[in-house]
This record gives structure tokens, sequence and C-alpha cells, in this order.
């Protein structure tokens, strides 16, 4: 023993931990299986919502040059556009650049061909033939590359009444994309109005009835779970519903969708006061966050269905009410929501690139000291290393954020910042560099 060092005793004998060890191996799986943690793929940071039968080839492009028209109509300059939204000087110019370059580029993030409400009950062949063209006109784009980069539909739900007639129209769906050259990498599923774990877990079968059939890969077809009725978050039995229904999909649930206006009518609120900022609203949104927490699960907030349209001045009444409601929802980790019109979306890509922009200096730096075990005035631990790089790759993958900028400030390339985003379990329990 050299000079100095202490002496360390201990009291338990070896087979302790052994024992424990053993005695918790189950739960240690089980941690696993229902807690694997953020899947590390992009997000998008909107889901806009166009009925199947209003779907065409130039539908997001149509969108993006509508969304244009209305900068061009409205606030024609970033000064302009920064007096309507209160943007700082120093944001001011950045942002709007980068927003007429989103439109320009990616005017779409997510977009969800509707067989429900906003397609409504139709006769059979008509709504046979809009999901066949749907499966056709997505093949196309993404074969053509102009596809958002998330596209699918929006089924009807599991209820009695329509059942048979959501089943065989995502099977005519799924079907024309099989045999249009297979399903692309971006697909998404939503089923709606959910409010038993039953219809959850019919779900899944019916996704493993069409892989068997397909000959697919077991698992390959996920789907989003729509929250829209105050069953799907408390049920009868006083249990949170909405944490069963993750657990009944299977590990095939990607997202928790927040449904705005059906929520709030189910729980008697006045159309006037429908909103995402609800009371009742965050109410949900807070439990679907929790029971979602750790899964690799993710929470959509909903829309407002205040439009941009009309005269400039409602046209910038709309905007900075939806502007508001986009930050008020990022700042409570609600990092995707709904848009319902094309005048939305500049608001959209507006609240999200401010609030990576304007939060990227400090967190650069924060992650920076972190990585390099340097001082500072706040102590950061790896949980908070996890955040900050999970921010600055949202930020990254939106285009609020350029990858040099973000290399050149953190001192870190993507892979890094994927690694402390993605964390093994146990390195969270880890001590903070010191």
């Amino acid at each position: 023993m050299g000079q100095g060092q202490q002496q360390v005793a201990t009291s338990l004998a070896g087979a302790v931990s052994e024992e424990i060890s053993a005695s918790l191996a189950p739960i240690d799986a089980e941690l696993q299986r229902r807690y694997p943690g953020d899947p590390g793929t992009r997000q998008p940071v909107h889901t806009v919502y166009v009925p199947g039968d209003v779907f065409t080839a130039d539908t997001i492009r149509s969108w993006g040059d509508r969304a244009l028209a209305a900068l061009d109509e409205h606030a024609p300059d970033a000064a302009a556009f920064a007096a309507v939204l209160g943007l700082s000087d120093e944001l001011a110019g950045p942002v709007y650049a980068r927003v007429r370059a989103k439109l320009e580029r990616e005017p779409i993030e997510d977009l969800r061909v509707d067989f429900e409400d906003g397609y409504g009950p139709r006769p059979d062949a008509e709504e046979d033939e809009a999901a066949a063209r749907a499966a056709h006109l997505i093949a196309e784009a993404y074969a053509k590359g102009t596809a958002a980069p998330y596209m699918g539909i929006r089924m009807k739900c599991m209820e009695a009444a329509v059942r048979d007639r959501g089943i065989r129209t995502l099977d005519i769906f799924l079907t024309g994309l099989t045999e249009a050259g297979g399903l692309p990498d971006g697909l998404v599923l939503t089923l709606p109005k959910v409010t038993y774990p039953e219809q959850v877990t019919a779900m899944v079968r019916l996704l493993e009835a069409f892989e068997r059939a397909r000959g697919l890969t077991p698992g390959r077809l996920g789907f989003e779970i729509q929250i829209e009725t105050s069953q799907a978050i408390l049920a009868a039995d006083g249990t949170a519903t909405v944490a069963r229904m993750i657990q009944a999909a299977e590990g095939r649930a990607t997202g928790l969708h927040y449904g705005t206006f059906d929520y709030s009518a189910c729980l008697g609120v006045s159309a006037a006061h429908q909103a995402s900022d609800h009371p009742c609203a965050d109410h949900a949104k807070a439990v679907m966050q929790v029971a979602a927490a750790g899964t690799g699960v993710r929470v959509s907030d909903g829309s407002t269905n205040v439009l941009p349209v009309g005269p400039t001045e409602q046209v910038h009444a709309a905007w900075r009410l939806h502007y508001g409601l986009t930050r008020r929802a990022l700042a409570r980790a609600y990092y995707q929501g709904w848009d319902m019109h094309p005048g939305h979306i500049p608001t959209r890509y507006a609240a999200v690139f401010a609030f990576y922009r304007e939060g990227f200096a400090q967190a650069a730096e924060r992650l920076s000291r972190y990585a390099n075990r340097a001082g500072g005035d706040v102590m950061d631990e790896p949980a908070t290393a996890k955040a900050l790089s999970g921010y600055l790759l949202r930020g990254l993958d939106c285009g609020a954020l350029d990858p040099d900028e973000v290399t050149a400030a953190t001192g870190l390339p993507r892979a890094a910042l994927e690694d402390f985003a993605a964390p093994r379990r146990g390195d969270l329990t880890a001590s903070a560099p010191q």
C-alpha cells in the first residue's frame, strides 16, 4: 500500500451483490423492454392533414407556394415579419431568411392524407379509389424525390360503425404502396379516436396480418395513436389509459397525437374556448408526456383552427396566435404540432427557428464545457447533456441550425451529439464531470 493511501474495508461478501443482481435481472429486462429511450431519428416539427379527395401530386409544392405568397402579401420583408411576431432585431433577418428558404426547399415535413374527419363518409367505391390514388401518388413522390420526409394516411377508427371501412382503406393503401415498389422509410400511419387499449391491440393484429400476407419483416409497420377522448387519458377504473395503450401497441407505437377539438368537445368545453392552451389540453398532454417518457413514443401537440386568411390585420392576428401557441408548446417539450392551412407554416417555422436560434449559443457553450470537463456558472449533469444535445439535433434536423456552426460552437461532430443525446441507461445515473 502506498504512503497516504487509504485502506478500503467492506463487510459484505461478493455473493450478496450477485444475489441482488440475480433478483433484479427480470426488472432490468423489463426496463429495457418498456423504456428503450428515444429512437434517435428525426421528429418532424409538424403534421399537415390533407383530405383524401384533395391530395394531389402537387399538394406539397402548392402549400409552399401559398405560404410564400402569404408572406409576400402580408410580411414582404424581415422587418415586417418581425414586427408582427415580436422578433428581436438580431433574430429578424436570419429567421425570415430561413423561413423563406424552408418554404422553397421543404415546405411540409410530415403529411397525412386524411380519410377520417377531414374526409368523412363517402361511397365505398369513392374511398377505395381515393386510397389507391393516395398510395400511387405517395409512391411516385418518393421515387421522384419530391416527397415530404414523412407521409402516410389517417384511417377511420376502430369503432364499430366505421371499423370495416377503415381496415379496407388501410389495406388498399398499403397494398398499393407495396406493389408500387415497397413501403417507404418515411411511412407513417395514424389511428384516430382511440378509447380503449383493445383498439390498439386490434391495430397491432391488423398490421401483423398485413405483414404476413405480404411477406414483410415482422414489426415493419408502426402507427401513431390519436388521443381525442377523455377515456384515452383516464379509464373507468381510474388508471391512465394512455400508458396502457403504449404497452398494447407492442412496440409499434411511434407517437401520441393530441386532438385539440375532439378532446375539448368531449369534456364539454364550448367552441369559443377550444384551444391547445386550455387547462384541459395542458392536463391531457402532461399525462401523455409522462406516459410516453422513455418509451420511444413521441408526443405531438394539436392545432389551432384560427386561419390566417382575409385582410392583413386579420392575418397578422392569426399569425401572432399561432406563433405564440407554437412557442408555448416548444417550451413545454412538445416539439411537434398540427398545421391546418398553408398560412400556418410560415409562423410554424418562424417559431421553431427562433426557439432554436435564440438558445443556440448558450446550449452549445454548456455542452462544450460539459464535454471538455470545463468549469462554468452552471453545473450540468449527464441528463442535462442529453437534453442539450437533443436540442441541438432537433435544431439541425429542421433547418434552424447549420452543421458547421454547431460543430464550431461545440467542438463536436453530429455523431458525438447523437452519443450524448442517446446514452446508455446507466450513463444517466453517473456523476457529472468534475
